[in-house]
């Protein structure tokens, strides 16, 4: 009975090495592992960093934009089309009203890292999105950027505007290319895309659009003198948008106090 009892001690014995040192192996494997990550991030930064961007999202032949920087002249206090804005009506929604042509439908949107992309509100006509955020949201929202010097949201998008693959040299670089690569709706084909910066009274920032096919497509990105943050994509079906008309638009846009319902309801027929 002892002797059997000795057996199965030791058969314990036994499985309990095994299992340290199976532990132990795998232990030393993920050591191993972590390190390489390391090593890599330090010494072979931005070629490791590059590679996690163009395999994990795409590479500047899938996604040109992340390639692009807004021109480098900057459009100051543009001409803004007043016949334009005479012609056009004032879209109130819960919040904020912008000016712009009739046919439109006008919807208010939260941040969703792919609003405009599923189309939550299908629409076969002229359409815009508004999404406005208070002073500060994104450096609250992200506080590493703060730790890197950028101290409000204008500089915030300003550094989101121009991350491109290329210039790539550390983690933060990494971090704001994968911010555009969400933050700019679908443009339509992207190798026909412009960047430009803008300045205003009130208001500066940033516009990608396209304008080289049957339908314009604008992405406008402002920060007011306020702080306040407004982001307006517009898919301009038809292709009856001009840049001017967008800076009249935009200009037009502001943070109210009113609740009241738009103006024109598109009808059933062009929006489901």
């Amino acid at each position: 009975m002892k002797k059997k009892i000795r057996k199965i001690k030791a058969k314990a014995v036994s499985k309990i090495k095994k299992t340290r040192a199976t532990i132990v192996r795998v232990f030393a494997v993920v050591v191993l592992i972590a390190f390489a990550v390391l090593f890599a991030v330090r010494f072979g930064g931005p070629v490791f960093l590059k590679l996690y961007i163009e395999s994990g999202i795409g590479n500047c032949k899938k996604i040109p934009i992340l390639c692009y920087v807004p021109d480098a002249k900057e459009i100051v206090n543009p001409e803004i089309d007043k016949e334009y804005l005479a012609k056009s009506v004032i879209f109130k929604l819960p919040g904020v009203e912008i000016t712009l042509p009739k046919e439109y439908m006008v919807v208010k949107e939260k941040v969703n890292k792919v609003y405009y992309k599923k189309m939550k509100h299908k629409c076969s006509g002229a359409i815009a999105y508004i999404l406005y955020e208070r002073p500060d949201f994104f450096v609250n929202l992200f506080p590493q950027a703060r730790q890197e010097g950028i101290k409000n949201d204008y500089e915030f998008l300003s550094r989101t505007m121009s991350a491109t693959i290329p210039s790539i040299k550390n983690i933060t670089d990494t971090f704001f290319v994968i911010i555009k690569s969400f933050f700019i709706p679908d443009l339509g084909d992207q190798n026909t895309v412009k960047m430009i910066k803008f300045t205003m009274p009130d208001r500066k920032g940033f516009i990608n659009y396209n304008i080289s096919g049957p339908d314009n497509f604008f992405d406008c990105n402002m920060v007011l003198n306020s702080g306040d943050f407004f982001k307006v994509y517009i898919k301009d079906k038809g292709a009856k948008l001009t840049l001017e008309n967008v800076f009249s638009s935009i200009s037009t846009l502001k943070k109210t106090k009113d609740t009241v319902k738009l103006p024109v309801t598109p009808s059933s027929e062009t929006c489901n």
